[in-house]
């Protein structure tokens, strides 16, 4: 599985937490492990750029998911999951009154937008309620097997 993390901020950032997590929930997932993924850590402004650009809406936020293979949970083909952009000051400050640690908040956004890539969604309160129990079970898991 190659798992690449490109860190273009000042933001000191464990590159070896993102790739233990991102492999523990592409196993979980059961994604073909020969698959690809990038996790980019971005500033404000790019994502602010990437959010109006892709989504059409002004403004950063935490994690923006790029699939390119639309590779599903299961699927044994080898591909390119796809690209995960994280913006740790926007989720930093949206963070302050989460009660969470910096560290826990990203190791969430990454499941997510791991989650995203497989076609999981919060939509809908059902679709919410699927892929946050998945997020949740994924994180805590991975927690436990550290």
């Amino acid at each position: 599985m190659g798992i690449e993390i490109s860190n273009k901020t000042d933001y000191s950032c464990d590159e070896s937490r993102f790739t233990s997590l991102a492999t523990f929930t592409m196993e979980k997932m059961q994604v073909n492990p020969e698959s690809d993924l990038s996790i980019t850590l971005c500033d404000e402004k790019e994502m602010a750029d990437l959010h109006l650009e892709w989504m059409d809406i002004p403004g950063p936020t935490d994690v923006l998911s790029f699939p390119m293979d639309e590779i599903r949970p299961g699927q044994k083909e080898i591909g390119i999951l796809g690209d995960i952009v994280l913006c740790p000051a926007y989720a930093e400050r949206e963070n302050l009154s989460g009660g969470q640690s910096f560290e826990a908040e990203l190791d969430l956004l990454t499941v997510h937008g791991i989650l995203h890539l497989l076609g999981y969604d919060h939509a809908t309160t059902e679709d919410e309620k699927v892929m946050f129990l998945l997020q949740d079970q994924c994180l805590s898991e991975w927690r436990e097997s550290r």
